[in-house]
């Protein structure tokens, strides 16, 4: 015997997104004719209710009943419907019209249950009572499930649900047994009990955070009018303070700090506490701690501004090229722009543009610049800055810079750092250790303000006259460039370009007033200025341009141009010569070439012969304030000379009965160095042979005893010296051949190089082929 249900055709009502289950009530709007045709086919009031997912029916429908139509709000029509129990859906009838109509097969719950059901039941309701209890409808909610006593028709309540998703639901109708179908609900049921704690949560969370502050607020206002009526101005703008605070959106460490010193604000009574407290935070919410400057990442247009800013420093200008294209690689691969510091370090003689340049390199990055000059500091505090347990205490040098910049990512040039000092307050080139190095300048934690502060966005330029000062730890950090100085063609090009308008204009000209033709500008550089720099070539040219404005200004002239001829009359007579053939002329007599602190410089070497009747057992006296190592080549250099006498053609007997003195003007300046080996040299082999030295030739380089030239450095700006005063030849070390490329072009085709492995090659350039005989010359 068949005992299945019999199949029973019913037109279907389609439920878009949605799941009637069996025992529920729901009003659902006809809104087209499929709907209408279905109510309308109605078989004895029954319909099949199917969900339909993206155009897809269900498998398991609802039988529902039809109980009546009803006019919803807008003038829709609506029926009342409730489900009665859960239907499996079978084919389609076969050439109908109207509604879809479909064979199902009816799946009621049956009336006896198990004594599992009937737990599950227990368990379900609980966990129902307990969402309802979470959303305030916990009375409301349990009279309603007491009164369903099926454990079947229980579960199906989770249909009333709007968090349980249409999967879980269609599942909830599938299933018929009505234990796992229990199961099922109260798993569904325990997750909407999850969301709804977590909702509570957060809910209360907010409530208290709300309730706080709105206390903290009330608590705020009351203070502020208490000490208002006390007349406590100052202390009543905490509110202020804390909005000034969240606008600098400070670090967390630092706003953390920033708001414990305010809270101590709150407590203090006015009083010299109270206005250090407010110093501190003055300076908190004044550092730019998230305020970043866009790069400017064209490389076109940087090296169109640092051309335009400055003439010549082609390795500068490269360098700076260098670091944009790192900067902008970086960025377009979203890689850390920080790990790209660099810490430039312009080395060169005062008036060689070093500071200018670094605010042309601040403009070309579209960077803010800010200088910090270091000359003659030795408080270490100057760069940490001072603790707040000192009176008067301020942040170090560097926070200051970023408050004057306004950014966190400026251009910072470390002014004249080959002048910092040290005493019993510290060492501040220790403390720049930190500073300048990349890898460590990220957590920089200033004293004063006690908190990290990231400085490894910020472009360290540091500039020099020399590095023999410089610790080296803190040198080693640093990236050297050298500016060894200008030739006259750049100092010509410089002046006419950037240094004359500038005075020009300083001194209230207009162009068309006054003309300085490149010759002018020569005679000037050669007779009245003799630097590496163009410092003086600019107040020569000041005073020019202030002259003719009295010329102007008296009616005289309506515009002047100065020729060579009349220099002598604006600047007064001819300051600088060039003596070195005057100086050579006799022998005994050599030109040097050596670095100084304001660039290449020539001197003269200087030596005579006396007799050593009672003169003492010193066969040789320096003089001209030489340190320990230019003493040292003075004795290698008469030792070499002594024991080649022979071969240079010199008496040794008649230098055996001799003192030997060397003097090196001028005598008030300190003198130092290994270089002056072969200057000294050649000087005592110029005397004892008579030869005199060629006027046109300088010369440097260390000495062994074995008579080796060894490489010397600054061989540039040694060369520039030469080119300045006129000398026509040098003679260097061979090794030091290679650093004649730093030597501009126009320099090298106007002067003769000599490299020398040898003292002997360098005496057969710069000696005369003859001269007076041996021991005659510079007689005492």
């Amino acid at each position: 015997m068949n005992t299945d249900p019999p199949i029973i055709f019913l037109p279907v009502l389609p439920l878009d997104d949605a799941v009637v289950m069996p025992g529920m009530s729901v009003t659902l709007p006809i809104t087209n004719q499929e709907e209408s045709d279905a109510i309308e086919r109605a078989v004895d009031g029954h319909v099949v209710l199917v969900t339909r997912v993206d155009g897809e029916f269900a498998g398991f429908g609802t039988v529902a009943e039809v109980e009546g139509d009803l006019n919803l709000p807008g003038g829709m029509r609506g029926v009342s419907i409730t489900g009665l129990h859960r239907a499996e859906l079978g084919p389609a009838e076969a050439g109908g019209t109207g509604a879809l109509r479909v064979g199902v097969t009816e799946r009621p719950d049956p009336e006896d249950y198990s004594a599992e059901a009937d737990k599950l039941a227990k368990e379900y309701r609980a966990v129902v009572e307990e969402v309802a209890e979470q959303r305030g409808e916990a009375e409301r909610v349990g009279r309603f499930l007491r009164g369903i006593p099926h454990p079947g028709r229980l579960a199906d309540t989770a249909g009333y649900a709007p968090e349980i998703g249409i999967d879980t639901k269609l599942d909830l109708l599938e299933t018929v047994d009505v234990v796992e179908r229990l199961k099922k609900a109260i798993e569904a049921q325990r997750d909407r009990l999850a969301e709804a704690s977590l909702r509570r949560r957060i809910r209360e969370d907010v409530n208290e955070g709300m309730e706080n502050a709105q206390r903290e607020f009330l608590l705020r206002r009351q203070m502020e009018s208490i000490q208002k009526e006390l007349g406590d101005d100052d202390a009543a703008d905490s509110v202020s303070w804390r909005e000034r605070i969240d606008a600098a959106k400070m670090p967390e460490a630092a706003e953390t700090e920033a708001l414990r010193e305010l809270g101590r604000l709150d407590r203090q009574p006015e009083g010299p506490e109270a206005s250090t407290i407010r110093t501190y935070l003055e300076w908190m919410v004044s550092i730019p701690w998230s305020v970043l400057s866009e790069d400017q990442l064209d490389i076109d247009a940087a090296r169109e501004q640092l051309d335009t800013d400055h003439a010549g420093l082609e390795k500068v200008k490269e360098r700076v090229l260098e670091y944009l294209a790192v900067r902008k690689l970086r960025k377009e691969r979203d890689m850390d722009e920080a790990a790209s510091g660099v810490i430039l370090t312009l080395v060169g003689p005062p008036g060689t543009g070093k500071t200018s340049l670094g605010r042309s390199i601040a403009k070309s990055l579209g960077r803010e610049f800010s200088r910090m000059s270091l000359g003659g500091i030795r408080d270490e505090a100057e760069i940490r800055g001072h603790r707040r347990t000192y009176v008067g205490a301020l942040p170090g040098r560097l926070v200051r810079a970023l408050r004057d910049a306004g950014t966190r990512n400026p251009v910072i040039m470390l002014d004249e750092i080959d002048k910092v000092g040290s005493d019993w307050r510290g060492d501040p080139s220790s403390a720049l250790l930190e500073v300048l190095d990349p890898a460590q300048n990220d957590t920089f934690r200033d004293h004063y303000l006690d908190v990290e502060l990231d400085l490894s966005q910020v472009l360290f330029i540091a500039t020099a006259n020399v590095t023999d000062t410089i610790p080296p730890p803190l040198l080693d950090r640093m990236e050297v460039i050298a500016l060894d100085g200008y030739t006259e063609m750049e100092k010509v090009e410089i002046a006419r370009g950037y240094l004359l308008p500038r005075q020009i204009e300083t001194n209230g000209l207009r162009p068309d007033e006054l003309s300085v033709p490149d010759e002018t500008i020569r005679r000037v550089i050669g007779d009245y200025t003799r630097e590496a720099g163009v410092r003086n070539l600019e107040r020569q040219l000041g005073t020019i341009a202030r002259k003719t404005a009295v010329e102007i200004t008296g009616g005289e002239t309506a515009a002047v141009t100065v020729a060579p001829d009349d220099l002598s009359d604006l600047l007064g007579r001819q300051k600088y010569f060039d003596e070195a053939a005057e100086r050579t002329a006799r022998p005994g007599v050599a030109t040097g070439l050596a670095v100084t602190g304001v660039g290449g410089d020539v001197l003269f070497v200087e030596a005579t012969a006396m007799s050593r009747e009672g003169r003492g057992n010193d066969a040789l006296v320096l003089t001209g304030q030489l340190g320990d190592v230019m003493r040292e080549s003075g004795r290698i250099a008469l030792s070499w000379v002594r024991s080649n006498a022979e071969s240079l053609g010199i008496d040794s007997d008649e230098m055996a009965g001799r003192d030997v003195h060397l003097h090196v003007p001028a005598g008030a300046v300190p003198k130092d160095g290994p270089s002056a080996g072969v200057t000294m040299s050649t000087a005592l082999a110029s005397l004892f042979s008579g030869r005199s030295v060629r006027p046109n030739v300088g010369m440097t380089g260390e000495l062994t005893l074995q008579g080796r030239v060894l490489p010397v450095g600054g061989i540039k700006q040694k060369v520039l010296a030469a080119h300045r005063a006129g000398l026509t030849e040098v003679i260097i070390p061979e090794r030091n051949r290679g650093d004649l490329e730093d030597v501009p072009e126009e320099v090298r085709e106007e002067l003769t190089f000599h490299p020398v492995l040898t003292l002997e090659e360098a005496l057969d350039v710069s000696l005369e082929k003859t001269g007076a005989p041996t021991g005659l010359g510079n007689r005492s």
